[in-house]
């Protein structure tokens, strides 16, 4: 079987499913930030100074942990952009 087959027979699992959305979109929040850093020329411990943190704080961060929206914000800040939340 293959790992998408699988995935897809575990997500008629609802607890299953949600965690897995859940994670997904923790994810997209770690590469996005990631990219916008890369983008921006920043290692993380400049990232995390511009935005008083910790550059554990980042890594934690693009390692896909969860981070408050006024983390997220501040840090967005720092690299001189907004921060933009969609309902899709």
């Amino acid at each position: 079987m293959k790992i998408n087959e699988l995935i897809h027979e575990m997500k008629k699992d609802t607890e299953f499913a949600e965690l897995y959305q859940a994670e997904g979109e923790k994810l997209q929040t770690a590469v996005a930030l990631y990219h916008a850093r890369e983008q921006a020329g920043l290692t993380q411990q400049e990232l995390a100074e511009r935005a008083n943190t910790t550059q554990a704080t980042i890594a934690r961060i693009e390692r896909g942990d969860n981070v408050s929206f006024e983390k997220l914000a501040s840090i967005a800040h720092a690299m001189g952009k907004e921060m933009k939340v969609e309902f899709i």
